[in-house]
């Protein structure tokens, strides 16, 4: 396995870099954010990400993608994680397209892929239903009746849940609260009749919603994968998901850094710069090497999903729970070396401090992964 990216890879990176750059830095975030903008991001920011063919870089050709690989859009949310682009890239363009092009009917794909390509279309994945990240506690019942299934309950910190025009719904079919088996996945249409969005006020201002399902009546035909496989199913979306965030991550780390040896090289205490600091050096010095520690481990694990790597697991759970230490550490100290400033609105580090903490737990804290890496390791 080649930890370097391809020259393909290469030129996306540095188109994405480009377009976070000039089209979105962080004076945008903070516009969306200042403005209480219903969905918290922008839809002509994300028309013109469709136009680049991002929400398509994981969907085959024949449905209007480019089918370039995980790689290839974890490099783009690297860069968008610089400058904290709001978008619903994440949980559109990798696990809306991820899940359907992978475990969707044909009919599915037909309908939706092409849709995702367009822009037209957002998803988003209800797991959770408490603060603590576990596929197998879902308790959301999803009961036979007839030809449909009528599904009860409530999930929470949905991601892009307030905006979504699909939610990939993880529901209980049979078994209890613990089981991995007896779940399955289900394509539900955010307007259907039952549905209640509550959208969150987070601290790291990006769109999340509280979801409860009331009698909701869905058809047969909306399974997605097969009826009773979608703990197995999730366990497989997820861990692509959590790839993508730790890239994600990985870029907040890498702007944080940044920022922070910037001000350490213009800020003057006692006369002289505090970047001449010894302490603040071997800080520094640390924060450079988890970086590296986390840039290698972010990309064997991209490596590995494109690869199809019977690794996929552990190299999944090593880099959520590597990019969640080092963008923890980094956060903390980039906002320590700014001093009281760090704490304000007036600077943008704050940002990164305030998207540290709520990455940190999404599909899974370090201390979660560090575990489930321990299990699949044999420990």
């Amino acid at each position: 396995m080649k930890l370097v990216l391809s020259e393909e890879e290469q030129f996306l990176k540095d188109t994405a870099k480009s377009f976070a750059d000039e089209r979105s830095p962080i004076t945008h975030f903070r516009k969306l954010r200042d403005t209480n903008d219903p969905y918290l991001w922008d839809r002509d920011l994300w028309s013109e990400m469709t136009k680049l063919g991002w929400p398509g870089i994981l969907i085959p050709e024949e449905y209007g993608g480019s089918n370039f690989g995980i790689t290839g859009i974890s490099v783009i949310l690297n860069e968008c994680g610089k400058t904290l682009t709001p978008s619903p890239l994440f949980s559109t363009g990798v696990i809306g397209a991820y899940s359907i092009t992978n475990f969707g009917t044909d009919e599915q794909k037909k309908n939706y892929l092409p849709q995702i390509v367009d822009g037209e279309l957002t998803t988003s994945l209800a797991i959770d239903e408490t603060s603590h990240h576990n596929p197998a506690n879902t308790e959301i019942t999803a009961k036979k009746d007839g030809s449909n299934f009528i599904v009860n309950g409530k999930k929470i910190f949905v991601i892009d849940g307030a905006s979504a025009d699909i939610i990939i719904l993880l529901a209980r079919t049979s078994g209890k609260k613990g089981d991995l088996s007896g779940l399955t996945l289900f394509l539900i249409d955010s307007s259907t009749e039952g549905i209640d969005r509550i959208k969150l006020d987070m601290a790291d201002s990006r769109n999340y919603a509280n979801i409860t399902f009331d009698n909701v009546e869905i058809p047969e035909v909306n399974i997605l994968g097969d009826l009773e496989t979608g703990g197995e199913t999730v366990e497989n979306i997820l861990d692509i998901g959590r790839i993508a965030m730790a890239s994600e991550m990985l870029g907040n780390s890498e702007a944080a850094f940044e920022t922070t040896l910037d001000y350490l090289k213009q800020r003057k205490q006692f006369g002289v710069l505090i970047g001449s600091f010894q302490a603040l050096q071997h800080r520094a010095a640390e924060m450079f090497c988890e970086l590296e520690l986390t840039k290698s481990s972010v990309m064997a694990a991209t490596k590995a999903a494109d690869e199809g790597s019977n690794e996929l697991q552990r190299l999944s759970s090593l880099a959520k729970t590597v990019a969640g230490e080092t963008l923890h550490l980094i956060s903390n100290e980039a906002v320590q070396m700014h001093g009281g400033i760090g704490v304000t609105d007036e600077y943008d580090i704050g940002f990164f401090l305030k998207r540290a903490r709520v990455a940190e737990q999404i599909f899974g804290s370090s201390k979660y992964h560090t575990e489930r890496y321990a299990n699949l390791s044999g420990f």
